[in-house]
């Protein structure tokens, strides 16, 4: 047997999984919790932020909070390789540059950050669905990530609306209603649910095929995967008691269903 210290690869695998890190190969992670009660709680605050909250601040703040939401989809993402370094990377630098340029005030930078935060939701929606489907197993954090991606989609088409306004000259919604993040949001998640309430209109055709668009993934989103993942959860199986099944349950010869089926 050998009797010398232990290998300093072993030493350093025993740190990579207290940190969280195992389960990892060239392929990319096999395993990860996937949890996702952090990432939803981050997308209600950004929502509630800028639904309550008017000012130029929380428009700002909401280019932090999405950089943290692909952040928080990408630790426990099954992206190969060094991808969720790379794209993590990507993120800070490119958030940090958007909101730096959107100081300015103007409308191009404004429309400039409106598209980051697009781009950065569209990553994150499919990160989290692409972890979702991969989970072996239906759990509560599976239900968790396929409501963060909904909110995620909500929150994407309106920070596209956005942009659209930002970057165009003409009047975004019909009738001049205002164009702010909290009518966009509004406007966004009304038109996902297929509310269609009908105070705020597209006023443009390029305005109304992308609100066609988002309404009908918000209806496949809701029919096939959220749907799907709700009539397949079971919740956590319920432990056998000790020393198995209980002597009344166990069927013997002569007992008294056998006399009764006679």
């Amino acid at each position: 047997m050998p009797t010398g210290p232990p290998r300093a690869d072993h030493d350093t695998s025993i740190f990579v999984r207290l940190a969280g890190c195992g389960n990892r190969d060239r392929g990319g992670p096999k395993g990860g919790d996937g949890r996702y009660g952090l990432l939803l709680a981050i997308l209600v605050g950004s929502y509630l932020l800028t639904a309550f909250s008017g000012a130029q601040l929380a428009t700002e703040i909401q280019v932090v909070l999405f950089a943290a939401v692909l952040l928080e989809a990408l630790r426990t993402s099954t992206l190969p390789g060094r991808w969720p370094a790379v794209l993590a990377a990507a993120t800070v630098i490119g958030s940090a540059v958007t909101f730096w340029t959107s100081l300015s005030g103007g409308r191009i930078g404004k429309g400039a950050e409106d598209l980051w935060k697009t781009l950065v939701l569209l990553m994150a929606v499919v990160v989290v669905v692409r972890r979702v489907l991969a989970k072996p197993e239906i759990t509560i954090q599976s239900i968790y990530g396929a409501l963060s991606a909904y909110l995620i989609t909500g929150l994407m088409f309106a920070s596209g609306y956005a942009a659209m306004a930002h970057l165009t000259t003409s009047d975004f919604f019909a009738g001049n209603q205002p164009a702010n993040n909290q009518t966009f949001q509004y406007f966004s998640f009304t038109t996902l649910t297929t509310l269609g309430y009908g105070d705020f209109t597209a006023a443009e055709s390029s305005g109304r095929s992308i609100a066609v668009l988002e309404a009908l993934t918000g209806q496949v989103f809701l029919a096939t995967l959220v749907a799907r993942l709700v009539s397949a959860y079971r919740g956590p199986a319920r432990p056998a008691p000790p020393g198995g099944p209980l002597l009344e349950d166990v069927d013997r010869p002569g007992d008294d269903e056998d006399r009764d089926d006679q």
